[in-house]
């Protein structure tokens, strides 16, 4: 577990990518039904599951903390966290000149709580902090930051808030708090930083339309699409593609209109299982007309996952210490 110290980021890799941090949930113990593992079927013999982009494809980004992706011209934007406590903003102006030199666009995915766990403060008294007004002076400090920058910015604020695990702080609010704070954010990105495009983050899962905040507050929709193939196995009995696993949150939010990405994507398993997801992420679909970008979250996870998982690696190339 990871913890950033209220002092400036000790490393230039650190300040590069912000790297994301948080606290893992213990992992369950209880015993569940599915598909009975096929050890050929889970064969992993794919060295770098990096997605294939295709010349008349969606554009790709990704979170890089490894810098796996650095030398790769097709690269669209570089993602980053950024919580909004314990952190030097000056670490912003690194990112910034290693997104420029590359021709990319930044998505900064502001995490409104600390990485330190022991700083954190209850989901209640986060709601009522921000509600209050207590946290404006730390969003504004990001945007203008932001403003400051030279390439091109998207803001994603709070994300996954209709997830009710209980793995974020904002998440599970009620829809009208939530919104309400996302405005009040968002309202001073706009004064600050005007010209930065903001995007609605919500996961993917049933009930995201009470978390709404208008399209006059959203540039453009994100949702979370990951593939763990023993997960699908024992959560739906199946293996599912990455069509199966996007369209659920998709067909949720295109009524809007607006474009959508794919702001964490991740997919790991034996080959039979991820390769289909390397050939597919960045391909046009017709079922997915609004489908603008997909970005690879190019990390392990940082939180265990249900079924006594653990932590994903999502990783293209093997992590070292693995």
């Amino acid at each position: 577990m990871k913890k950033l110290m209220k002092k400036n980021l000790s490393t230039a890799a650190m300040a590069l990518l912000l790297l994301c941090a948080a606290d893992m949930p213990g992992r369950s113990e209880m015993q569940y039904a599915g598909i009975v593992p096929n050890p050929a079927a889970g064969v992993q013999t794919i060295i770098d599951k990096r997605p294939v982009l295709h010349s008349d494809g969606i554009k790709f980004g990704a979170y890089d903390p490894h810098g796996d992706f650095g030398a790769q011209s097709n690269v669209s934007t570089e993602a980053l966290f950024l919580p909004w406590e314990d952190v030097d903003l000056e670490t912003l102006r690194v990112a910034d000149a290693y997104a420029l030199a590359r021709g990319r666009n930044m998505l900064i995915s502001v995490e409104p709580w600390s990485w330190d766990v022991d700083w954190r403060l209850t989901s209640n008294e986060l709601r009522q902090k921000v509600l209050r007004g207590d946290y404006d002076v730390n969003m504004r400090a990001i945007a203008q930051m932001i403003s400051q920058l030279k390439s091109p910015v998207i803001v994603r604020w709070g994300q996954e808030m209709e997830d009710k695990s209980g793995r974020f702080s904002w998440s599970g609010w009620n829809p009208r708090d939530y919104i309400a704070a996302y405005k009040r954010m968002m309202d001073i990105v706009r004064q600050e930083a005007p010209g930065t495009e903001i995007m609605w983050s919500p996961k993917g899962e049933p009930g995201l339309q009470d978390y709404y905040p208008g399209d006059d507050y959203v540039d453009l929709v994100g949702l979370s699409v990951f593939g763990l193939e023993r997960y699908d196995e024992l959560a739906y009995n199946k293996h599912r593609t990455f069509a199966e696993a996007l369209k659920q949150g998709y067909d949720l939010v295109a009524g809007y209109g607006k474009p959508v990405w794919v702001a964490e994507l991740g997919y790991e398993g034996g080959d039979a299982y991820v390769r289909p997801w390397i050939e597919t992420a960045t391909l046009k679909q017709s079922a997915f007309p609004n489908l603008q970008e997909v970005v690879y979250f190019n990390d392990r996870d940082v939180h265990a996952w249900p079924f006594d998982l653990g932590r994903p690696d999502w990783r293209v190339v093997e992590s070292v210490g693995n």
